[in-house]
């Protein structure tokens, strides 16, 4: 009676070890055991992506950063814009509202998002958003990362305005579709 229950123990705590050395691998794969910190104003990787060439949408934890799963961007807003309706394939994306007012589409749903709120975006549905005051900020994540910061370093190394196929094409390479045009302020 007593083997028995020491074997029992003895395998729940060797199966616990090992869930636990393996959290602890997966762990170390996503977190640089030096951590790092990227200051306002900065990019991580020190490249600049702005927004339609104006507003800064910098990356703040690169995909590379994590093994590919999840990037955090910064995005400061000081137009009245924001991108077309579109899908992520692959990526779920949630953003939250530093500063600032907002309209978010998420299929056929509108919702008005100011400072401090949250917006979940789940992969494969149509979803965009405008930025609806003089200033704004959002803090956003993609997971798993994706291929946005690659999309975002296309774009701005594009000469002139591309052709509304090329513009599906590097969606399309970058795990997106464009689906819509972007909302209007009215």
């Amino acid at each position: 009676m007593q083997r028995r229950k020491f074997l029992s123990l003895s395998t729940a705590a060797a199966s616990t070890a090992a869930v636990s050395v393996l959290s602890a691998n997966a762990a170390s794969k996503i977190i640089d055991k030096n951590g790092f910190i990227v200051k306002a104003g900065e990019a991580r990787s020190g490249v600049h992506t702005p927004f339609q060439g104006v507003n800064p949408n910098d990356v703040k934890i690169s995909g590379k950063d994590t093994d590919g799963q999840l990037a955090v961007f910064e995005y400061i807003g000081t137009q009245k814009i924001g991108p077309g309706l579109h899908v992520h394939f692959h990526q779920d994306e949630i953003f939250y509202v530093v500063e600032g007012e907002y309209r978010f589409q998420l299929g056929n749903e509108k919702s008005i998002l100011k400072a401090g709120d949250t917006i979940f975006l789940p992969r494969n549905i149509p979803h965009t958003w405008i930025q609806l005051s003089d200033r704004g900020k959002l803090i956003y994540t993609l997971q798993p990362a994706g291929q946005l910061e690659a999309f975002f370093v296309k774009l701005n190394t594009l000469k002139g305005v591309p052709t509304q196929a090329e513009f599906d094409k590097i969606f399309l390479d970058h795990g997106m579709k464009n689906v819509g045009p972007p909302l209007s302020l009215e």
